[in-house]
């Protein structure tokens, strides 16, 4: 059985300069890690929503950073995250779903129409608690 992307699970993109968490979509019936983490599906990619702004971009594709950079003489100059995701996390799950919508797993990718790619770098941390 894969990991599944799940709420707290640390994300990384590659023009971004911080590591961002994944919140997912807390929904009645949707499959639940060890009794706390929330799964995924993979149209689970809404900006400020599932996926927070990653620090500062460095993407020139980026009309921020383009705009910054040029105003600095050609110094690469980063300017606030702001994603914009144009598709869903793949690939997904061939194995689980929620409501006919496949979950995305920890090996699932996400893209930025800036040319970013989203990927899980840690899954989430959770406690197992073992009563005596």
């Amino acid at each position: 059985m894969p990991a599944f992307l799940t709420t707290g699970c640390v994300l990384t993109c590659s023009f971004g300069v911080a590591p961002s968490v994944f919140v997912a979509l807390d929904l009645p019936g949707k499959p639940v890690i060890d009794g706390a983490m929330t799964t995924a599906t993979m149209m689970e990619f809404v900006p400020f929503d599932n996926i927070l702004p990653f620090g500062m971009c460095s993407s020139l594709a980026n009309p921020e950073v383009a705009a910054a950079t040029a105003a600095a003489m050609g110094v690469l100059t980063p300017m606030p995250c702001v994603p914009v995701l144009a598709a869903p996390w793949t690939p997904p799950s061939s194995l689980a779903l929620y409501e006919d919508l496949p979950l995305a797993t920890v090996d699932s990718i996400c893209l930025c129409a800036w040319g970013g790619e989203i990927s899980v770098d840690a899954p989430a941390e959770f406690t197992v608690t073992i009563e005596e």
